[in-house]
């Protein structure tokens, strides 16, 4: 596979796609097979790994600060291919003992045993998906797992020694009232997570719900609106800071590699369906576990995509990532880095300042809460603003 790369020392992040679940969710359109075949799972840690080692000589100068495996279910796949996996990492690649190593876990797939081994092998967050606390909700989203066995989840994470606990949650869900959802959120903080995304119902054409979400009972915009504006504010009551749209942390617990897709930073992505940013170019894995096996075991071809990212569309990418963040985004920075005038974009951040959508603070602009939940009409007229200023 050929990958430009570059003599500069560059942090680098590292995300494992897992294919493999125990059933599929009715909202999820992530690439996933499901059902335990043994074989294919054997075939796909060779191919990975084998994946793995190939391309890491190809980042001379770069040291991995982050490694996140995602899917699918981690933690269905098992604590020894995991750890096969990180060790193929750990000689392929210059890791950074600093690293934060990240595996998704699904309660009903957490056990003891796997959580003592990947902590022995240095993974030091989990990543636990919960999605809600009402268990009839959870059957109909096809989720294998009881809240109580979140519940309990939770508690062998922390006796197996791990310090940094992420929760993913859900709202917008069908039938779900405000009271249900701020019910939920309290319910999960009594858990004390050091780490909470919570994600608003998006539904695809490749998931199964999206066929019957219009007689579902799906909360109403407004009502989703006033979710996510609850879950802004019960969160910072409680001591998280929210950093990102859908994320909120305890102080110094961010999810580093996720910072990476908001902030430009660089990342490989091995396994079907995975995505890069790596030496300028953008790039995406096939979606196809047998295909992206094969491709691997032949050096055929395992890249569906494959694009060069001048520096004005960086540019682009640069207003709709960074107000993704309450970092936002500053004049220093965008004039620095792209040679575009900031003056427009100033305009439209301050024509919206006394709707309370935007604010300026140390020298930076960033969106409200309220700002976030309209941030695509934001984002549309700073692009917009951005592109009148390329043709002058």
């Amino acid at each position: 596979m050929a990958i430009l790369s570059r003599g500069n020392k560059t942090p680098l992040g590292i995300y494992v796609h897992i294919p493999f679940c125990c059933s599929k969710c009715e909202y999820c359109d992530f690439y996933s097979v499901s059902g335990q075949d043994q074989k294919l799972m054997d075939r796909f840690l060779r191919a990975v790994c084998t994946h793995i080692k190939e391309t890491g000589p190809l980042t001379p100068g770069y040291q991995v600060d982050t490694v996140y495996f995602g899917g699918g279910t981690p933690s269905y796949f098992g604590a020894e291919a995991l750890a096969a996996i990180l060790t193929a990492i750990r000689q392929s690649f210059n890791v950074s003992p600093r690293a934060q190593i990240t595996f998704e876990a699904n309660p009903e797939s957490v056990t003891p045993r796997i959580l003592r081994r990947l902590r022995g092998e240095g993974f030091d967050r989990v990543s636990l998906g919960i999605q809600t606390d009402d268990d009839d909700l959870l059957r109909r989203l096809g989720r294998p797992h009881t809240y109580a066995q979140a519940v309990e989840a939770v508690k062998k994470i922390r006796k197996a020694g791990y310090r940094d606990l992420s929760v993913d949650l859900i709202f917008g869900l069908p039938g779900q009232t405000l009271q249900a959802w701020q019910d939920t959120l309290t319910n999960v903080l009594r858990l004390q997570p050091d780490h909470v995304s919570c994600y608003g119902l998006e539904l695809h054409p490749g998931a199964p719900l999206y066929s019957y979400r219009d007689h579902c009972g799906l909360p109403d915009d407004d009502t989703q609106a006033d979710m996510y504006l609850a879950a802004v504010e019960i969160l910072q009551s409680k001591g998280f800071r929210q950093y990102e749209i859908s994320n909120f942390a305890r102080k110094g617990q961010v999810s580093r590699h996720n910072l990476k897709y908001w902030t430009g930073g660089e990342y490989l992505g091995f396994g079907p369906d995975a995505s890069s940013d790596f030496g300028g170019k953008r790039f995406v894995m096939i979606r196809d576990l047998e295909g992206y096996i094969d491709g691997i075991q032949r050096h055929g071809k395992v890249i569906a995509e494959i694009q060069q990212v001048p520096a004005r569309e960086r540019a682009g990418e640069y207003l709709m990532t960074r107000l993704r963040t309450t970092m936002g985004i500053s004049r220093e920075e965008y004039e620095k880095q792209y040679l575009l005038p900031f003056d427009p974009l100033e305009e439209i951040l301050e024509k919206d300042r006394p709707y309370g959508y935007t604010i300026r603070e140390g020298g930076r602009w960033h969106l409200t809460p309220e700002g976030m939940l309209v941030s695509n009409s934001i984002i549309s007229d700073l692009l917009l603003a951005q592109e009148r200023s390329l043709k002058r």
